[in-house]
């Protein structure tokens, strides 16, 4: 065995881990079984919330609410189950950065279709 694959196998077995170069960056745990399931039930609360809004006169409210709700669902999916809470953020970076460019794309479709013209 040559000394690199000999520092390989050390490595991987010092931390347990599929790639050495695991063993230089933080360890963070990631949430258990109960926490996902947690959060499931904000987000079924949250999505039933959301019908209930539909169906209770909330006058013009309605459009900004479920606009609200679906913004802290999205929030939520996007840190746990997507674990960029958990992820170094240069991955939060790139994931907003993708966000915003296909928000400003949707805008810039929106107003060359004229819907902010109010005519």
């Amino acid at each position: 065995m040559s000394e690199i694959e000999t520092k390989f196998q050390e490595e991987l077995g010092a931390r347990d881990m599929a790639d050495p170069r695991e063993a230089r960056a933080p360890h963070h745990e990631h949430p258990s079984a109960k926490e996902y399931i947690r959060i499931g039930v904000i987000l079924a609360v949250l999505t039933a919330l959301e019908v209930a809004t539909y169906y209770v006169d909330v006058g013009g409210a309605l459009i900004p609410t479920l606009i609200g709700l679906s913004i802290v669902k999205f929030t939520l999916v996007v840190m746990w189950f997507m674990h960029l809470k958990f992820d170094s953020p240069t991955y939060a970076r790139f994931f907003l950065m993708g966000l915003a460019g296909a928000a400003t794309l949707y805008l810039i479709v929106l107003i060359s279709f004229g819907i902010f013209a109010g005519g």
